[in-house]
């Protein structure tokens, strides 16, 4: 055991951060994983991931830390963190390019806000985390490059590495601010982007009208049917742009045309892909073309 990752892992959790081992000197898990699973322990009714397996409990933390100079992980999700991971370019690649740090600078730039200033840690590569305690409102999930090239997030589904760990000789640490903000809105804004109000359902069909439709549509399956070999995929588009009026005006659901013309349209023999294209391309024209259903005299 590494005393002063012990003493690491046991301050993050005394934060409420939930924490896990890493495998030493590495960032992977050192949990077994799915496929490897022996089904005992904890596992005992089924897989446990390191997610749910990550703890504050300061007994199990130094029972795990007494085996091995265990790297720390911190599970975002439980802890109630959002980390923002500014990272910098792949060695093998163009090494002129904005790291994660510019990227996120341009972009606040542009937004008209100024970085955000909040926990902040030095990775072993060299690049940055920013620590924000995670809204409450939604539940936030990980990124890679949502906000802008080389910078990723971590949130539900991941963790970061902790402070005090080493991996190739370069150990996490605080570097500049230290105390942990909320996530900015105007950021969560572009992670959540508004749902668009759902368009209004159509009106149900009065009786008389359903009816008709499906007189209707059952003597185009009759056409279909009826069709001499040669003019089956024409009789087959004519039929379904005939139908497609009805669903425009919300007789007929469209799957329940489709799914009867694509019967019809086999049983002649045409292949099961011809029909569907075909039918697709008549329904989607005699929607878009459709006027509006004629007024009752």
């Amino acid at each position: 055991m590494t005393t002063h990752l012990l003493t690491a892992a046991l301050q993050a959790a005394a934060r409420g951060w939930h924490v896990f081992p890493l495998r030493p000197g590495d960032k992977r898990p050192a949990l077994h994983g799915e496929t490897t699973c022996p089904h005992t322990g904890p596992c005992t009714g089924g897989h446990v991931k390191w997610e749910q397996r990550a703890t504050t409990d300061p007994d199990r933390i130094r029972a795990a830390w007494s085996t091995g100079a265990f790297n720390i992980g911190i599970a975002t999700g439980p802890s109630n963190l959002f980390v923002v991971d500014l990272d910098r370019p792949k060695p093998n690649s163009d090494q002129d390019a904005p790291d994660g740090a510019a990227n996120l600078a341009a972009l606040c730039e542009r937004a008209g806000h100024p970085v955000p200033r909040t926990r902040t840690i030095r990775t072993a590569s060299g690049g940055t985390h920013l620590y924000f305690s995670a809204p409450a409102a939604v539940r936030l999930h990980n990124t890679a490059g949502t906000l802008a090239p080389l910078v990723d997030t971590r949130a539900w589904g991941g963790y970061v590495v902790a402070t005090g760990s080493t991996i190739h000789g370069h150990t996490y640490a605080v570097h500049g601010p230290a105390l942990i903000n909320p996530l900015p809105p105007w950021l969560m804004g572009i992670l959540v982007p508004p749902h668009p109000k759902p368009a209004a359902a159509p009106a149900p069909a009065p009786v008389r009208a359903h009816r008709y439709a499906e007189t209707a549509l059952h003597r185009e399956q009759s056409a279909v049917r009826s069709a001499p070999e040669g003019r089956r995929n024409a009789t087959l588009l004519a039929s379904v742009r005939a139908m497609g009026r009805f669903v425009a005006w919300g007789d007929l659901p469209r799957h329940t045309v489709e799914a009867a013309f694509q019967g019809e349209g086999e049983a002649v023999g045409l292949t099961a892909a011809e029909c569907r294209a075909t039918i697709t391309s008549a329904l989607d024209w005699s929607i878009r073309t459709c006027r509006p259903r004629p007024e009752a005299a």
